[in-house]
């Protein structure tokens, strides 16, 4: 029994079938999701010859540190943002042997949203080494903090399948 939705696992165990059979790995940088994509992922049996590494880069540091994502990014746009997102998801690949790689960074809630970046914001990118780059700015509401962060991990995985069956 898994202990995320029918849908999730739906997406979970489609990404595996598909990218095992085409030989294609994965990588995750997650930030709001603390590792709920990886976690559902890896919630399949088999996932272990698809999902290569993630990455819970919760802090500003870990992002730079374990990600590459630069402070100037990280002063001009913040961490909840499109440009953060995309160098996210960029080391994620680069520092892995994944062919793809989804990030996510959001505020999930209860606290800490504004105006300008409101509580339910999140980016999401997803990347492909051969090309290819999606991103997502999805504005969930403020649904609770576990929704906002299972229909991130819903958007990551459909975002993965879709620049897997671009390619």
């Amino acid at each position: 029994m898994s202990i995320f939705p029918d849908d999730i696992q739906a997406l979970a165990q489609q990404i595996v079938r598909d990218f095992t059979g085409r030989g294609h790995m994965l990588s995750t940088a997650e930030s709001c999701t603390g590792g709920l994509i990886a976690a559902a992922l890896t919630d399949i049996a088999g996932s272990s010859a698809v999902v290569d590494r993630g990455f819970v880069t919760y802090t500003n540091d870990a992002k730079m540190d374990m990600l590459g994502v630069t402070s100037a990014t990280l002063e001009a746009f913040g961490a909840v943002s499109k440009e953060t997102a995309l160098q996210m998801a960029h080391g994620a690949l680069y520092r892995s042997c994944a062919e793809f790689s989804v990030a996510v960074t959001g505020i999930a809630g209860p606290g800490g949203g504004s105006a300008e970046k409101p509580v339910g914001l999140v980016h999401l990118a997803a990347t492909r080494r051969s090309g290819g780059v999606i991103h997502r700015e999805m504005r969930y509401g403020d649904i609770g903090r576990d929704q906002v962060r299972l229909a991130t991990v819903k958007t990551a995985l459909e975002m993965l399948l879709e620049l897997a069956q671009a390619a």
